[in-house]
């Protein structure tokens, strides 16, 4: 007897599986978000981004003061990789049409005074703008010019004290010396800090836009229905939602490998992860996600609503999850709003092991928020698909 049930238990979960296979690949909308997205949409956003540093960043330069010096300081800020001297102008109304055409992303400015200044002995001026519309635009033209005046403070104060020896050199313009050696995202570029929890991130919006756009199709074609499999009248609310999480594991399973594997191998992000951190990380992740969209599918009436809800999101969720903004600056109440999305611990968990080579018991509770997520949302999911059954059954008596 109880062998008869689990077999037919067996038979019914791969009756389930079968059914939500056929109608993922009848919708050309779930399998845009089940497969072409996770595949096509990270390469994108890997390529662009993928010489991590900008170069010969075009800047316009306004030279009031004609002299030696300024041209010294123009000569040593061209020669960096990363900016270009673009062209030059007589005022800065003149450079600012030219950066409003695009001739340039930012302003090197030198006063009228600026030789006469440092022959003084007295402080000079170099006014450096910038358009902030390109970060990393922006990071290229103010760092080249801060290492430029650097450089030259380092001359200008030899000059002015001189020593005998080069140690001495050194110390009147190092006194502390400073060793830079960039840990973890050691190319110092945009890909290797954000891209890998964007990565993260797109698994989480592929799984709620397509379980989300299937539940709205189904409520679609049956008003009285909801959002499961009604070929299978059999079938209890957990039997529905473990054959269709078993569904939706399994291809995310797939998508998630290509993800934090292959993706970060072909574009050369920081990868330190062992496969036995990804699998622990990776499986609450996807468990926690997939009951999460259960839950939410209820909410979808209709099947363009849950693009709105999705995309309204994404730039919310990238900020929560503290890559782009620390999470110590955060708002409490931001950060326990964060707490409620998966793709916030995963986030964190997984730039911890993949670019800091940190190990399970270093992202504990991260693990911990994930595992529990999915027990909380597993719980949400058989509740809706309870309730929604029992209103089914009433309906049909």
């Amino acid at each position: 007897m109880l062998l008869s049930r689990m077999v037919t238990a067996l038979q019914t979960l791969c009756n389930i599986w079968a059914q939500e296979l056929r109608a993922a690949l009848k919708d050309q909308g779930v399998v845009m978000f089940f497969f072409l997205l996770p595949l096509a949409y990270p390469l994108l956003y890997s390529w662009i981004y993928n010489n991590e540093v900008v170069y010969e960043v075009p800047v316009v330069v306004v030279d009031g003061s004609h002299s030696h010096e300024s041209r010294a300081f123009i000569r040593a800020f061209n020669a960096s990789p990363n900016v270009q001297v673009a062209t030059y102008s007589n005022s800065i109304d003149e450079a600012r049409q030219r950066m409003g055409r695009q001739e340039g992303y930012g302003i090197l400015y030198f006063p009228r005074n600026y030789a006469e200044r440092l022959h003084r002995g007295e402080q000079a001026h170099v006014s450096v703008y910038c358009d902030m519309s390109l970060m990393l635009a922006y990071k290229a033209v103010f760092q080249t010019a801060q290492s430029v005046a650097t450089k030259l403070n380092s001359s200008i104060l030899l000059h002015r004290q001189p020593t005998f020896n080069a140690h001495e050199d050194e110390l009147a313009t190092e006194p502390l010396a400073v060793a830079e050696v960039p840990i973890f995202n050691a190319t110092g570029g945009y890909g290797n800090a954000i891209l890998p929890g964007v990565l993260i991130l797109i698994m989480q919006q592929a799984l709620l836009l397509g379980i989300g756009m299937a539940a709205g199709t189904a409520r679609e074609r049956n008003r009285q229905g909801y959002p499961t499999l009604v070929n299978t009248p059999e079938a209890n609310a957990l039997t529905l939602i473990i054959g269709k999480a078993l569904f939706y594991f399994m291809v995310f399973s797939v998508m998630a490998t290509y993800l934090t594997l292959v993706v970060p191998h072909l574009f050369h992000f920081t990868a330190l992860a062992s496969a036995s951190s990804l699998i622990a990380l990776l499986m609450p992740y996807l468990l926690a996600v997939i009951f999460a969209a259960m839950a939410l599918s209820f909410a979808v009436r209709q099947r363009e609503q849950v693009m709105l809800l999705v995309v309204f999101t994404s730039v919310p969720l990238l900020f929560l999850t503290g890559i782009s903004w620390p999470e110590s600056n955060m708002p409490w109440i931001w950060e326990s709003v964060s707490y409620l999305f998966p793709s916030t611990f995963a986030v964190r968990g997984f730039l911890r092991i993949s670019s800091m080579g940190a190990t399970l018991s270093d992202i504990q509770p991260e693990l911990m928020g994930l595992w529990l997520q999915a027990v909380v949302y597993f719980g949400l999911a058989w509740l809706m698909y309870a309730l929604q059954r029992r209103r089914i059954l009433n309906a049909r008596k």
